[in-house]
């Protein structure tokens, strides 16, 4: 399938900059082992630069220095690994339940020299409790609702879920807000990220966690 990709396009030197040469390898690893194995589908190669990388570099913005993100649901690593070449100065965790794409993922790790970043196969829920992080990134993985059910628990209190969303970010916002609401979420809105000429303009659902609502104690009956 890498005869299919296609270099990238000009806009793609000003976004990624001295990154792009990494960015052209894991463009190949897309073309080629990820479409191989069904984690992209054939027609995906020729458009790997508008579609998938370019348009993941916007959210890039929304994270601060130093920060750890987990890229929940990472698939074929979009936007995680995309952030994680971008940004050498931030964690970067891939979080994927599926043995294939976990393993897939770790291969790009590798095979980029991705010091930042770490491959976890687990499920949300099954993280829990067990690590808590800056940021949670999402993809094409869900439903906000059922998204901010699995991430917000993994945000420590002010994190937020930034969630790639496309024309109808703000319909399924407004869908969501009950859900947010019992999820003891501070804010939520649409923010909108990059730029059209440059091919990164993207809508984002931001989400920031709040503390959870501890249970109320039981009163014992009386007798």
């Amino acid at each position: 399938m890498t005869d299919l990709l296609v270099g990238p396009p000009a806009a793609a030197h000003e976004v990624f900059g001295s990154a792009l040469p990494r960015l052209e390898a894991y463009a190949a690893l897309l073309a080629g082992p990820a479409t191989e194995r069904g984690l992209l589908g054939p027609r995906e190669a020729p458009r790997l630069w508008d579609r998938h990388l370019l348009n993941c570099a916007g959210l890039s913005s929304l994270v601060e220095d130093g920060q750890v993100v987990l890229d929940l649901g990472s698939g074929a690593g979009l936007p995680g690994i995309v952030l994680a070449l971008q940004r050498p100065d931030v964690q970067v965790v891939l979080v994927e339940s599926l043995q294939r794409r976990a393993q897939f993922l770790t291969e790009c790790v590798e095979a980029l020299g991705l010091r930042n970043t770490l491959v976890r196969r687990a499920r949300a829920e099954e993280l829990h409790g067990k690590l808590e992080v800056d940021v949670v990134t999402a993809r094409a993985v869900a439903p906000v609702d059922r998204l901010a059910a699995w991430s917000l628990p993994l945000l420590h209190p002010g994190g937020r879920l930034l969630a790639l969303k496309g024309e109808q970010a703000a319909a399924e916002l407004e869908v969501a807000r009950p859900a947010l609401a019992r999820l003891a979420a501070v804010s939520s809105s649409v923010v909108e990220v990059g730029s059209t000429e440059l091919g990164t303009h993207a809508r984002i659902v931001v989400v920031e966690a709040g503390r959870p609502q501890s249970k109320a104690p039981q009163r014992k009956a009386r007798r």
